[in-house]
């Protein structure tokens, strides 16, 4: 469904359109990809985990990694989640983000192919790259005010979420 010989880096429409989902949902699905406050401990610039909300298919400092050249097999890669998530619950928003934005044709940003690390704020602002919540009670309230996590988890489960943080 993501792959199309044809496409700019070979995806498909909906693939950019799931892209978009994605990246529009990512503050939001970061309370439920990092669960627990040591969680934010590893999202800082500059670590392994990604703290910038963009993509790319040549760099690994964005959220998500488009791997290249990879056919039938095309995929993008949510860098983000730490090993403490519910996999079931982090699939579900994330998939759910990503589905949005092919119901609602949401188009990504451009890629960002130079390493976000080493831009300033300014040059971040230009290329429309946000940060993901730095601490869990900030993606929390995130999380609360996405109709779109409610839809993906469900009413009880949504509110117990909220409820247990």
């Amino acid at each position: 469904a993501f792959y199309d010989e044809k496409g700019d880096l070979q995806l498909s429409q909906n693939a950019y359109w799931f892209l978009g989902g994605l990246l529009k949902h990512a503050r939001s699905y970061t309370a439920v990809c990092n669960p627990i406050v040591n969680s934010y401990k590893r999202l800082v610039p500059g670590y392994e985990a990604p703290v910038y909300v963009a993509w790319s298919g040549s760099n690994r400092s964005p959220l998500i990694r488009v791997p290249s050249s990879k056919g039938l097999s095309t995929r993008f890669e949510v860098r983000s989640v730490d090993p403490a998530a519910n996999p079931y619950l982090a699939i579900a928003s994330v998939l759910e983000a990503g589905l949005d934005g092919i119901r609602n044709k949401i188009e990504p940003e451009d890629s960002v192919d130079r390493n976000i690390y080493r831009m300033n704020i300014q040059e971040r602002n230009e290329e429309h790259i946000t940060d993901l919540p730095s601490t869990l009670h900030n993606a929390l309230k995130e999380f609360h005010n996405d109709d779109v996590m409610r839809k993906a988890l469900g009413d009880h489960i949504f509110q117990s979420f909220l409820e247990a943080k």
